[in-house]
C-alpha cells in the first residue's frame, strides 16, 4: 500500500492538513474494495482527484474511467447519457446508443455533482447500485454492468432530502463510504504553498519569471476567506503571473485582485420578518382597507346603540371603549349645540335633563341639500320616521333607492314602514 505522501507526489496533491491526509488516507483504504463511495466537500476544493486515487488503485485501474458531471446534461438527455437508448426511442433517436454504464463495464464511474440528478434518474442509478441492472431508454431488456460508482456532490445532503431533492435509501447507497474534502480557509498553512505551486506552474507555462510574495502579501493571502477554494487561488496565481511586470507582488497590489466580498468578519443577519414589515405595497392597501372597515363597522353599531337605546349617558357608558377608538382621547369631550337648530348637516340628539357637560354629539351620516325647519327637538323615533318619509317622497316612493340612502337595506326599510304604518 502506497503510503499519503507518494499518493501526494504521484497526483499532484499539495498540502499538509490532518483533514487533507485523513481523506486520502480513507481513500487508498477503500480504493482495493468494489464499495461506493460519496466525496463531499465545498466547489473548488478538488473533488475530482479522490476518485482517480480510487480508481488507480483499485483492480479496475486497467478498465475505462469516466467521469460524468451531472449538473451539465440537460435533465430530458440524462437518462440517455447514462443508460443508452434505443434506436426510434425519442426524436432524434436515429441509432442506437451506449450509455456510459454500458460502455465502463468492469471500470469506474465518476458522478460528479450527483445531487444534481432528477428523481427519475435516481430511481434508475439506485436499481444499478442494488443489483447491477440496468434498462436503455426505449427498451424492455433489462442488461447488467459491473461499474463501480464514486459521486461528489457539494450540495448539502440531509437538506436535499429534507426537501425531497434526494432519495434517502440512494444517499445512505452512494456514501457507504463518505469522504469529506475541508474547504481552504480550513488550510491556511496550505495557502501559500499552493499559491507559490501555481506560480511555479504558470511561470513555466508563459516562460516567465514566477511572481513571489512580500511577507505583508503573504498575510493577506492566508487570511483572505477563499470562497471559491483552490479554484480561486489558482484563478488568482495565474492573473498575477500574466498581468503584474514587476515580479514581486505587495500586500496593495494583492489586494487588488481579491474580491472584497472575501473577508472573514462576521456579519449580522436578520432572518426574522418584523410582523410590520409589509413585502408589497398591496398589503399596506390592504390593511388600510381593513382598519377603515373596521372603524365603519364600529361607527353603524355606535349608531344603531343610539337609534334603539336614545339614552346617551347609557350609550356613553356602554360604549366608552368604541367611543374612543373611534374619535381617539381628545374627541370624547362634549360639544354644545344651541337650539333651536336651522340649517345643519350634523343631527344631534341632546338630552333634555343632561347638563352641558353630559351632552355628546353625534355625528349623522345623512345628509340633506334642504334645510330642515324644526320648532322643538323631536324624539329619536320621531326623527327616525322623518328621515324615513323624507326619503320616499324624494324617491317617488321607490324603497330600493330610499333604503339605500338611509344606508340599511329594503327589508329593514320594509319593517320600518309596516312598524311606523306609513
Amino acid at each position: 500500500m502506497e503510503s499519503v505522501q507518494a499518493i501526494k507526489q504521484r497526483f499532484g496533491i499539495i498540502g499538509n492538513t490532518p483533514s487533507l491526509n485523513r481523506a486520502i488516507e480513507k481513500s487508498i483504504q477503500v480504493a482495493p474494495t468494489d464499495i461506493s463511495v460519496l466525496v463531499t466537500g465545498e466547489s473548488g476544493v478538488g473533488k475530482e482527484s479522490i476518485p482517480k486515487i480510487i480508481h488507480q488503485l483499485s483492480h479496475r485501474k486497467h478498465n475505462k474511467y469516466i467521469a460524468v458531471n451531472c449538473g451539465a446534461i440537460p435533465e430530458g438527455t440524462i437518462d440517455s447519457e447514462l443508460f443508452g437508448h434505443e434506436k426510434g426511442a425519442f426524436t432524434g433517436a436515429t441509432q442506437t446508443r451506449n450509455g456510459y454504464f454500458e460502455v465502463a463495464d468492469g471500470g469506474t464511474i465518476f458522478l460528479d455533482e450527483v445531487g444534481e440528478l432528477p428523481l427519475t434518474t435516481q430511481v434508475r442509478l439506485l436499481r444499478v447500485l442494488e443489483n447491477g441492472e440496468f434498462i436503455k431508454v426505449g427498451s424492455s431488456k433489462v442488461q447488467k454492468t459491473n461499474v463501480r460508482i464514486v459521486a461528489a456532490t457539494n450540495v448539502n445532503m440531509f437538506e436535499a432530502i429534507e426537501k425531497e431533492k434526494f432519495r434517502e435509501d440512494l444517499y445512505y447507497r452512494l456514501s457507504t463510504v463518505d469522504i469529506h474534502l475541508p474547504p481552504l480557509r480550513e488550510r491556511r498553512e496550505d495557502i501559500h504553498l499552493l499559491f507559490r505551486k501555481f506560480a511555479s506552474d504558470f511561470a513555466l507555462k508563459y516562460k516567465m519569471p514566477t511572481v513571489k510574495l512580500t511577507d505583508n502579501a503573504v498575510q493577506v493571502l492566508t487570511k483572505h476567506r477563499w470562497g471559491g477554494n483552490v479554484r480561486q487561488l489558482r484563478n488568482i496565481a495565474e492573473q498575477l503571473s500574466v498581468l503584474e511586470q514587476d515580479r514581486t507582488i505587495s500586500a496593495d497590489t494583492l489586494r487588488g485582485y481579491l474580491p472584497t466580498s472575501g473577508t472573514n468578519l462576521p456579519a449580522v443577519v436578520k432572518t426574522s420578518k418584523s410582523e410590520s414589515d409589509f413585502s408589497s405595497e398591496r398589503e399596506i392597501l390592504y390593511k388600510v382597507l381593513f382598519d377603515m372597515k373596521s372603524d365603519l363597522n364600529d361607527l353603524k353599531k355606535l349608531t344603531m346603540e343610539l337609534m334603539k337605546g336614545g339614552n346617551i349617558k347609557d350609550v356613553e357608558k356602554d360604549q366608552e371603549h368604541l367611543i374612543q377608538k373611534i374619535y381617539g382621547e381628545d374627541d370624547n369631550e362634549s360639544e354644545v349645540y344651541e337650539e333651536p337648530v336651522q340649517e345643519t348637516e350634523v343631527l344631534s340628539i341632546p338630552e333634555h335633563t343632561a347638563t352641558p357637560d353630559e351632552v355628546v354629539s353625534v355625528q349623522d351620516k345623512y345628509h340633506f341639500a334642504e334645510e330642515i325647519q324644526e320648532e322643538e327637538t323631536l324624539s329619536l323615533h320621531d326623527k327616525e320616521l322623518e328621515l324615513i318619509k323624507k326619503s320616499l317622497e324624494r324617491h317617488n316612493g321607490k324603497r330600493k333607492l330610499a333604503a339605500a340612502e338611509l344606508g340599511i337595506s329594503e327589508r329593514t326599510l320594509y319593517r320600518k314602514i309596516k312598524q311606523f304604518d306609513l
